[in-house]
């Protein structure tokens, strides 16, 4: 007979996520390969995931909901668990995303990660640092999460014609990333705006940031160097990077410009032929 690890459910997110689903299972007088069964997993992923060694996923979580009838518990601990994993220095910004009501993005050279497609997020964390990729991957892809919220943010994210260019994954990769930035096209709650070359010098070029908005709470500027973020509450900070923002919307394309320019680039130099309404 194998081993019972002993869980701590008070350690970390996935360890309470484990905890509570070896005390669900158990309840329902089932053994991991019984459910790995009924849910169309393995016993042995059941068991990985109970021991916090591997993390879970949205459809493994919903899947046991339904078999053990949690009420949705563990779906509604994935978020927690996931973001627990991010880096440490970034857990604090994962956490203003979830609760800002409007989140200001601008970026250069590479699309946001609340807008990154699941290619594109791994070629992104890829690039040095293939250790587990296909973890890291998910649980930036879950911070998404918020835009399908019940009340979502309201996302603003500028981004650099040269992130358009940048064939960050390889032609594929980019025809689905750009693709997936004209999907919100007709989103009123995702506003993606293209800073072109042609704007020259502009209010940004000192580097990214990030604006929160709060309701109740002040707003946060957030700039981010190599393995280090750098949240602020200074409304000093805030007023200049605001109005660097406000110029920076300004100079951009239109909403209706930037998504014509998208859907050039992808079509030219990714040579997908999108169809135009």
């Amino acid at each position: 007979m194998s081993q019972v690890n002993v869980l701590d459910p008070s350690a970390s997110p996935l360890d309470y996520y484990g905890y509570e689903l070896r005390r669900y299972r158990e309840a329902a007088g089932l053994t991991q390969k019984q459910l790995g069964a009924v849910i169309s997993y393995t016993g042995s992923l059941v068991g990985q995931i109970e021991t916090a060694r591997k993390l879970p996923t949205a459809e493994f979580s919903e899947r046991v909901d339904v078999a053990l009838g949690t009420g949705g518990l563990l779906s509604r601990l994935l978020g927690l668990v996931l973001r627990s994993q991010l880096p440490a220095w970034f857990q604090q910004v994962a956490e203003l995303e979830a609760r800002a009501t409007e989140v200001f993005t601008f970026h250069t050279h590479l699309v946001h990660g609340l807008l990154q497609t699941e290619a594109y997020a791994r070629a992104v964390l890829g690039t040095l640092d293939k250790s587990k990729l296909d973890d890291r991957t998910a649980v930036r892809l879950a911070r998404q999460r918020i835009l399908d919220k019940e009340q979502p943010p309201v996302l603003w994210a500028i981004v650099g014609e040269a992130a358009l260019y940048q064939a960050i994954g390889g032609p594929e990769v980019m025809r689905g990333q750009l693709a997936h930035l004209l999907s919100y096209e007709e989103d009123p709650r995702v506003n993606i705006q293209v800073l072109p070359y042609a704007t020259g010098a502009h209010a940004g070029l000192t580097g990214p940031f990030d604006l929160f908005r709060f309701v109740g709470d002040p707003s946060i500027v957030y700039t981010e160097g190599y393995g280090a973020g750098h949240p602020t509450a200074n409304p000093d900070t805030f007023k200049d990077c605001s109005l660097r923002y406000d110029h920076l919307q300004a100079a951009a394309l239109s909403i209706p410009d930037s998504a014509k320019l998208i859907r050039l680039v992808m079509e030219e130099r990714y040579g997908e032929q999108h169809a135009v309404a």
